[in-house]
């Protein structure tokens, strides 16, 4: 019998800090957003989808993400987007958890008559609505539910991605890609900026896409004035690529979390010349990176789906960033993409890793403890004490 239930953990508070939206919708309402919207779909029937499309294994990175096309192209409107926010709010309470963070790219679902603000806007009234219904009664044994709202740059983009893409490349015809896409980075950091200080819940700013190629550095302009305007960050870095780009989201982009982070110790997979000594040049990362309390959010399932080599979570660099004593939370990435819920995710932790108790402890109330909370400081610890009590009721009844 495992140390930690499938019933244990359902009855702990939980948190969802890496999660996308366009990844995350229900089958049915893909489907139905489909037929309303004249999206082709490669089949109209959920077990059809589930064989062609939201596989259990990927090939790779790219078969994973095909599936997007078609969550992305239902979700171009505001109706759509609000009930899209809505319903995965209800997901994430139905299963235990009490805190997501739910991350888009606002700029992926402009159309001729949208823009980014009212784009963003129904997703918070997607999950706000959602937010006054589930705390409409909370017991004394549970916790309110709370969320915040990260948004995306895409590290390349290309005209048919959206319609706010197309007319920013028609219009910067003379200019390099890499300037295009910082000129879009830097504007939705401005926009979201704007937002938060008009009293959305916009508690972050993420760098989302294709590593190769396209480092972070080229991004940092926005990422300067997210700093400079108190705006915490996040990098997807590390997922399908080096330390190196690890490194480049922390001391160019001020990252306070990294998405994935998964090739963190891997030597093979540094691509610098100039580093010569790579063991010694990890270790000083993973040291500073713990030192930092720079939290790492961590989506085994996603993990396993992309890449080849990962045949189960032994292989996942997951147990080592927990010994190293960094700072982990779990997260699904994608609920419908990868077909988890963070319930799996923990499970999955507590069956393939050696975890004692308080690391496992660790592991779930680091999703309180390093989230972008959209309250003051003293909220948030009082939140967060709440979730460290609840917690520990639920070890001791059980």
């Amino acid at each position: 019998m495992p140390k930690f239930t499938e019933q244990f953990i359902r009855k702990i508070p939980k948190t969802d800090l890496h999660l996308h939206l366009d990844g995350s919708l229900r089958l049915p309402t893909l489907i139905e957003m489909a037929k309303e919207q004249r999206v082709g779909l490669p089949s109209y029937e959920e077990a059809g989808l589930n064989e062609l499309v939201f596989k259990k294994r990927y090939a790779n990175l790219g078969e994973y993400l095909a599936g997007f096309a078609y969550t992305v192209g239902v979700l171009q409107t505001l109706e759509n987007l609000e009930r899209a926010a809505f319903e995965l709010a209800e997901d994430s309470h139905k299963e235990g958890v009490r805190y997501i963070e739910v991350r888009f790219a606002p700029q992926l679902h402009v159309t001729h008559s949208t823009e980014i603000g009212n784009i963003v806007r129904a997703v918070f009234q997607g999950l706000e609505k959602a937010k006054k219904h589930l705390n409409a009664t909370v017991s004394k044994k549970d916790m309110s539910f709370e969320y915040g709202i990260i948004l995306c740059a895409m590290r390349r983009f290309n005209r048919s991605m959206s319609a706010y893409y197309e007319r920013l490349l028609n219009r910067g015809k003379s200019s390099s890609l890499r300037y295009s896409y910082a000129r879009a980075s830097l504007a939705l950091v401005k926009e979201a900026v704007k937002l938060r200080d008009e009293g959305l819940p916009i508690v972050g700013f993420d760098l989302a896409g294709e590593e190769a190629g396209y480092p972070a550095i080229h991004h940092k302009a926005a990422f300067q004035y997210a700093h400079r305007h108190f705006l915490r960050k996040t990098v997807h870095a590390g997922e399908a690529y080096g330390p190196e780009s690890i490194f480049q989201a922390i001391t160019e982009c001020h990252a306070n979390r990294i998405g994935h982070g998964t090739f963190l110790f891997s030597e093979e997979a540094i691509k610098l010349k100039s580093i010569k000594d790579k063991k010694r040049y990890i270790g000083l990362l993973s040291e500073y990176i713990a030192n930092q309390r720079i939290t790492i959010e961590v989506c085994p399932t996603s993990n396993l789906q992309t890449i080849p080599e990962f045949q189960s979570l032994e292989d996942h660099p997951i147990q080592q960033m927990v010994d190293c004593g960094l700072s982990v939370s779990i997260g699904t990435d994608n609920r419908l993409v990868s077909h988890t819920t963070v319930t799996k995710e923990l499970m999955l932790c507590a069956r393939h890793l050696a975890l004692s108790d308080s690391q496992f402890r660790d592991l779930v109330l680091a999703g309180f403890k390093r989230s972008f909370f959209p309250g003051s400081y003293s909220e948030k610890r009082a939140y967060v004490r709440r979730a460290i009590n609840l917690y520990d009721n639920v070890t001791i009844e059980t």
